[in-house]
């Protein structure tokens, strides 16, 4: 698979926007065939951060992605929004999704 995360710097003033801005965007994605998760959340260091965890089946499926209408309508306006180029990190990784960690199990 493979796997991306990415770290945006929003504009302080669009920070309580952010998740509505990227809805169609999150929703499309999780659409397409070859998408295995797509999930935001607030960085805990810095809340006009939001780093983004993506995966996709194959480097084929990464292709598609990135040659969607819907990916190309949110990199044309999310300039206009961030405060900094986006930090990313984009490996091919083992399996096809999340796997259990091993060292933690709920007890009783």
């Amino acid at each position: 698979m493979i796997f991306i995360a990415v770290r945006f710097p929003v504009r302080p003033e669009y920070r309580d926007q952010w998740l509505d801005r990227v809805a169609d965007f999150t929703a499309a994605t999780r659409a397409e065939p070859g998408n295995l998760f797509f999930e935001w959340s607030v960085d805990a260091a810095d809340p006009n951060r939001f780093v983004l965890l993506e995966a996709f089946a194959s480097p084929e499926a990464g292709v598609e992605h990135v040659n969607s209408t819907h990916f190309k309508t949110a990199m044309s306006w999310m300039p206009d929004v961030v405060a900094a180029t986006p930090d990313i990190i984009n490996v091919e990784a083992q399996g096809q999704g999340w796997s259990k960690m091993a060292e933690i199990t709920p007890r009783g």
